[in-house]
């Protein structure tokens, strides 16, 4: 049979008691470090890891919070602009029925003002036409007198000469002009 022999050099002890002593040292430091070191490396990442889970936490409430007030913008701007589109539609609205009055007034008022000019277009027409029977009578009676040779003094006669030669005056056709 083979045998292997192992050496191990200065890890094996040459007695007992060294043996020994560095199994109960060795014991002695476990013990220490399960009682002591441990539990403060436990206690530390236990701290670790609620620091972790609550900046975690945070940071998913954070992120809620950011959504929820993304959600709540975005809801306020949709809003503004439909209340900005509903302004704009009463503003076109307001546009147009105040441009119709404005015109119906335009229209009023040109209406108002053409009648108001006709009536004293009328008006001095008819004085013009008074005017002018008074002065084409004097005339036609002067004319008339000369020609038949006696005085149309008579102021009835001379009226019915005068109506009557403006009345043939106004039958005759006015000649058109080119």
């Amino acid at each position: 049979m083979i045998t292997l022999e192992v050496d191990f050099g200065p890890l094996l002890p040459e007695h007992l008691s060294e043996l020994i002593a560095g199994v109960v040292l060795f014991l002695l430091i476990f013990w220490v470090v399960a009682k002591k070191v441990v539990p403060v490396f436990e206690q530390t990442y236990a701290e670790r890891t609620a620091e972790i889970t609550g900046g975690i936490e945070k940071a998913e409430s954070a992120q809620a919070e950011a959504a929820a007030a993304l959600a709540e913008y975005q809801a306020q701007l949709a809003t503004a602009r439909e209340e900005a589109g509903r302004i704009r539609e009463e503003a076109r609205a307001q546009a147009v029925t105040l441009a119709a009055e404005i015109r119906e007034q335009a229209q009023a008022d040109s209406a108002r003002l053409l009648a108001t000019a006709r009536a004293q277009i009328e008006a001095e027409r008819a004085q013009v036409i008074s005017q002018l029977r008074t002065e084409v009578g004097g005339l036609a009676t002067q004319l008339a007198g000369r020609i038949v040779g006696e005085s149309l003094e008579d102021d009835e006669r001379a009226r019915r000469s005068v109506e009557r030669f403006i009345a043939d005056l106004e039958a005759e056709p006015v000649p058109e002009k080119a």
